[in-house]
């Protein structure tokens, strides 16, 4: 007796072993590489494709400019303030403690080596693509603005603190937390500060601002 077996034909083409949102993270971390190594005009489009092991057609289709790409690694840099800012922990801490963690979340962004270099580079090209200042503007400092300025408005609303202008006290909150350190890692006078320093710098911080403000 003869078996006849049925032959399954396989799709052609090289299999999809990864998802978009999976091939969209390695892209940004390489993207990240590329623009801290050679900066925004000399990025490689090819060669962060190679480096994150995707073709330049795969790469465009998911991130279609070199603009696009990079609003893509400020975005990334900032979903991870809101997680280690963790909104459900913030909205149940005290006042201090609520500050605390929100000026060391803030400090670990803006602080880091990575943030340093990343400001140098917008600083460095914006006059020839104004869009990477625009977009580090509003991913980078208008949402982190956002997010302290809503904490401190409730606060504000609870009673807690008194402020006439809460968008001008947040300001003034992450000019006094961050500006001297980094423009001195900036200028490459002093390295970036490590996160011990960091979390003491957002005690002093919290402690001058609660002390001026506090009802």
């Amino acid at each position: 007796m003869v078996v006849i077996r049925k032959i399954e034909k396989r799709p052609r083409g090289r299999p999809q072993v990864r998802c978009d949102d999976d091939t969209r993270s390695v892209i940004i971390e390489a993207a990240n590489d590329q623009f801290h190594e050679s900066g925004y005009a000399a990025a490689s489009i090819s060669a962060i494709a190679q480096n994150a092991g995707v073709s330049t057609k795969t790469l465009y289709r998911l991130f279609p400019t070199k603009a696009d790409l990079f609003t893509s690694v400020i975005s990334d840099r900032i979903g991870r303030f809101f997680l280690a800012v963790d909104a459900g922990t913030l909205a149940t801490a005290n006042l201090r403690e609520g500050l605390e963690r929100m000026l060391t979340a803030y400090g670990r962004l803006t602080l880091s080596e990575e943030t340093v270099t990343i400001m140098r580079l917008v600083i460095g090209e914006s006059d020839r693509f104004p869009e990477i200042a625009a977009s580090f503007y509003e991913q980078a400092i208008v949402k982190t603005n956002t997010l302290m300025e809503n904490w401190l408005r409730t606060q504000v609303e609870r009673g807690l603190i008194a402020l006439d202008d809460p968008h001008a006290a947040c300001g003034m909150l992450r000019g006094m937390m961050i500006m001297e350190p980094q423009r001195a890692a900036m200028l490459r006078q002093k390295p970036a500060p490590k996160t011990e320093e960091i979390a003491h710098r957002a005690k002093m911080c919290a402690d001058l601002f609660l002390e001026g403000c506090a009802v």
